[in-house]
């Protein structure tokens, strides 16, 4: 019998006639169907988050973390099987999902849990000694959070754990490529016992997105946003928050550079740079889109990375998968042009044909320049472009030379060079020695410019709680 992935309104499966055709990258075939949410049930899962909001937001803190450590021993158990979801759906490789979506997602359930308990008020000194103040924290209400598929895991419980464990709900708009694995986060939550209404899941047709989201926005219960996708689509989404006065936090796309300075281990930042530009078929907003290099070891530098990307990612095995035929032509656009302006191709070939349109192999282009589309446009895809630069002040221009500001790598054996150029570029996190792609609980993560604003990580929970000033007369007494 054929799949249907349900919506999940209020603590039921709910399914409805209009069906969303899910397809696997790796396959180019159809594996199973989805519900499709019409305005009608979306406004249901906010109802259902409004009525759950209350008694949530009164549950004490033990209570709330005992449910969270719960759901992460769930996920735990359930690592292989819903990792092969994703790879299912996302065409990513068992490594990626089940080495390193799901566990991380495990990890993260267990950090929020951990911070459920620290959210704390304070009490200031106020001028008159005869009266108190009181600086309390308190949850929003509901919040629409809206995850891609390109981290199931890792950005679908990041967009709803911080919300949930600051006392609000949640209704989670999930990417209808990615239904059945993203949908997992709602099971998993509700086996550990979370209350009907405080987290909700749906999905809907891609031609139902603006009016769906336009009326869940506008709903007067939502009372906070948070949208991880692109930059295009989180300008829309941000302004129609601004219009109706709702606080948004956006974690966008990127550009990111590496920057490989001439006393760097180069087999170090070669194996960096490979893994950071070609992890997941580039398809992460911390992907590294640049590799900005001294000319003076550029040379001996490209046949390090020439090495590395053949060592990871060999051209004797299948080529890499994206989501969809779409980003492969995107990523051959970017190539085509900026080869037809005389940018040179050094690793790949851009005009390889492979067993399916979804797939593309690893391409490095160098003399990427302003003109060239590459220079600019996010590929989200297994292209990297490579500029030699003379010295670290062109190497920062150029790394600073992008509407994005995301994530980006220095690579240095000198400490203090690196932390003098980390604190120059313009992106929300620097990564020295080490590739563009890294998150974690531990870290605040998100972007500056074109990357969004708002953080989740370590200062997540403090994003979803409002700051309420209360004060009182000292030795007050009802009634008296």
């Amino acid at each position: 019998m054929s799949i249907v992935v349900p919506l999940q309104i209020n603590g039921k499966e709910v399914h409805t006639s209009k069906l969303i055709d899910v397809t696997s990258p790796s396959t180019g075939k159809v594996i199973h169907k989805a519900s499709g949410a019409s305005v009608s049930e979306a406004l249901k899962a906010v109802e259902a988050a409004e009525s759950a909001f209350e008694s949530w937001a009164d549950l004490p803190s033990d209570q709330k973390r005992n449910i969270f450590l719960k759901a992460a021993d769930i996920l735990e158990r359930r690592t292989e099987e819903v990792g092969k979801w994703e790879e299912e759906e996302a065409g990513a490789t068992a490594l990626y999902a089940s080495g390193f979506d799901v566990p991380t997602a495990v990890n993260g359930l267990r950090d929020v849990a951990g911070k459920i308990s620290g959210i704390v008020g304070t009490v200031p000194a106020l001028s008159d000694p005869s009266r108190t103040g009181l600086i309390m924290k308190e949850p929003y209400g509901v919040v629409l959070a809206i995850a891609p598929w390109n981290a199931t895991f890792i950005l679908g419980f990041r967009s709803v754990t911080y919300a949930i464990a600051a006392g609000n709900t949640v209704v989670f708009k999930v990417s209808e490529l990615a239904p059945r694995s993203m949908g997992v986060i709602g099971t998993v939550f509700r086996e550990a016992g979370l209350p009907d209404g405080v987290l909700n899941v749906i999905q809907h047709h891609p031609e139902d997105a603006a009016e769906i989201t336009k009326k869940m926005i506008e709903h007067p219960a939502i009372k906070k946003i948070n949208f991880t996708g692109s930059t295009a689509v989180g300008r829309i989404i941000a302004k129609l928050a601004g219009e109706n006065l709702k606080p948004v936090l956006m974690e966008l796309g990127g550009k990111a550079p590496a920057i490989v300075l001439d006393d760097a281990d180069l087999a170090l930042a070669a194996q960096g740079c490979a893994l950071g530009a070609f992890m997941h078929s580039g398809q992460i907003c911390m992907s590294t889109d640049r590799i900005i290099v001294q000319k003076s070891i550029s040379g001996k530098f490209v046949e390090q990375l020439k090495g590395a990307i053949e060592a990871i990612f060999p051209s004797s095995g299948e080529a890499l998968v994206m989501v969809s035929p779409a980003g492969v032509k995107k990523n051959k656009a970017l190539l085509k042009d900026a080869t037809s302006k005389g940018a040179e191709v050094i690793f790949g070939d851009i005009n390889a044909e492979e067993a399916a349109p979804e797939r593309m192999r690893p391409v490095v282009v160098k003399g990427v320049k302003k003109g060239m589309d590459m220079y600019y446009t996010e590929a989200f895809g297994p292209t990297v472009s490579l500029i030699e630069v003379e010295d670290e002040k062109e190497a920062i221009r150029i790394a600073n030379d992008t509407e994005y500001g995301l994530a980006s790598a220095v690579f240095t054996n000198d400490l203090a060079r690196g932390l003098r150029i980390a604190k120059k570029i313009e992106t929300g996190a620097v990564h020295i020695n080490a590739m563009s792609v890294h998150d974690e609980p531990s870290l605040p993560h998100g972007g500056v410019k074109a990357s969004g604003w708002g953080r989740f990580g370590t200062s997540g929970i403090e994003e979803w709680v409002n700051t309420k000033t209360i004060t009182f007369q000292n030795g007050f007494i009802a009634g008296k």
